[in-house]
């Protein structure tokens, strides 16, 4: 009560009768007719970080920063809508197998909006705790909630994830400043990537607020998709960058100094995105892969690589609502797509197929 005094609070209305002391008449007359703002009060973050620091648990910023391919890994699911751990365990290792440095468990593409905490906390524990020793392990922990947020990312620290990835809040947005103390209210629990990508949120996150929040030895860099002017301009300032955009990734590595990629195609062709980032300039690759790259993102992310590890017998052609598979005459043209590049080059083992769409199951309750 008294600390809420001390703020100047009251209220008539609550339950809780805050005292609202009357001044006298005489100091009505000293105040001036000029209305002035209060200061805003902000009530200090007093709770300390969840996270152990036993050296298995800790993982150092710059471990983070030296991330070429990272790939923003696909949930799987059984028919009735849960995950189907075993596909999950089977994609992650031919991640691995294939050079991919880096997973995104439960971003946008693992499709981390449709799940519940329980789910995604769950999800981060189960890839440490399986392939931790083999990739680095980014959770997808970010929320337009900071409270939220907050509470994420002290539980997947907490069950050893190696860095937490954080998008700015979306919908509900809020100014600069509150952005940047959004940020600053995760940052200090771990090697932190900030996610910029405004045609998802609807606000860019500007260079100025980036800048701020490279003072802190915990930001491991930026997954920019804003394209490569920012790209250049993080990267001649000192700060990592990682391409957003796979259609961009080549250029952005090779000539504005991109550390990497965060990608969505290399759930498909995992070792051709670590040769494109690995082995230096390669225009034919790059060309190669386009018309994929172009096939995957037709429709929003992840409508195209759930249809495509679906046909590649990865996945089972299970949907959670609202994503739908793409339509068939696309389907044949994944098809065709995997026999001009090579199906040899493509993850899981089975031929490719155009399925029907009774092959595939949509779920709204799960």
């Amino acid at each position: 009560m008294a600390a809420l005094k001390g703020y100047g609070l009251c209220s008539m209305d609550s339950a809780l009768h805050f005292p609202c002391p009357r001044p006298p008449l005489e100091a009505y007359k000293r105040r001036s007719s000029r209305w002035v703002s209060p200061k805003a009060a902000v009530v200090p973050n007093f709770h300390l970080p969840m996270r152990s620091l036993e050296v298995k648990n800790r993982t150092n910023t710059d471990d983070i920063k030296a991330l070429r391919v990272i790939t923003a890994i696909k949930t799987p699911y059984l028919p009735d809508g849960r995950f189907d751990l075993e596909a999950y365990d089977d994609l992650v290792n031919i991640q691995i197998q294939n050079g991919v440095e880096g997973v995104i468990v439960g971003g946008t593409t693992g499709e981390g909006q449709l799940m519940s905490w329980d789910e995604h906390i769950m999800l981060i524990g189960h890839t440490v705790n399986c392939f931790g020793g083999s990739i680095k392990v980014i959770g997808n922990t970010g929320s337009n909630s900071t409270r939220e947020a907050i509470h994420a990312t002290e539980q997947g620290f907490a069950v050893g994830m190696h860095a937490a990835l954080h998008i700015n809040p979306y919908y509900g947005k809020t100014s600069m400043d509150g952005m940047i103390a959004h940020f600053q209210s995760v940052i200090h629990m771990g090697p932190t990537i900030i996610y910029n990508v405004p045609g998802r949120t609807g606000q860019d996150i500007p260079s100025s607020a980036i800048l701020k929040l490279s003072r802190s030895p915990n930001l491991a860099g930026v997954k920019e998709c804003v394209g490569n002017k920012r790209v250049e301009e993080y990267t001649e300032r000192g700060i990592v960058v990682w391409s957003g955009n796979d259609d961009e990734c080549h250029d952005s590595r090779w000539d504005y100094g991109a550390t990497g990629v965060i990608s969505v195609t290399s759930n498909l062709v995992p070792g051709l995105m670590r040769k494109l980032m690995f082995e230096g300039r390669n225009e034919a690759l790059k060309e190669k892969l386009m018309p994929l790259m172009g096939w995957l993102f037709q429709e929003p992310n992840p409508i195209g690589l759930n249809t495509a590890l679906a046909q590649l017998g990865v996945a089972r052609p299970v949907f959670r609502l609202p994503y739908v598979p793409l339509p068939l005459a696309k389907r044949v043209e994944f098809v065709k797509m995997v026999e001009e590049i090579g199906r040899e080059h493509f993850v899981g083992e089975r031929d490719v197929q155009a399925l029907d769409d009774d092959d595939f199951i949509l779920i709204g309750r799960y």
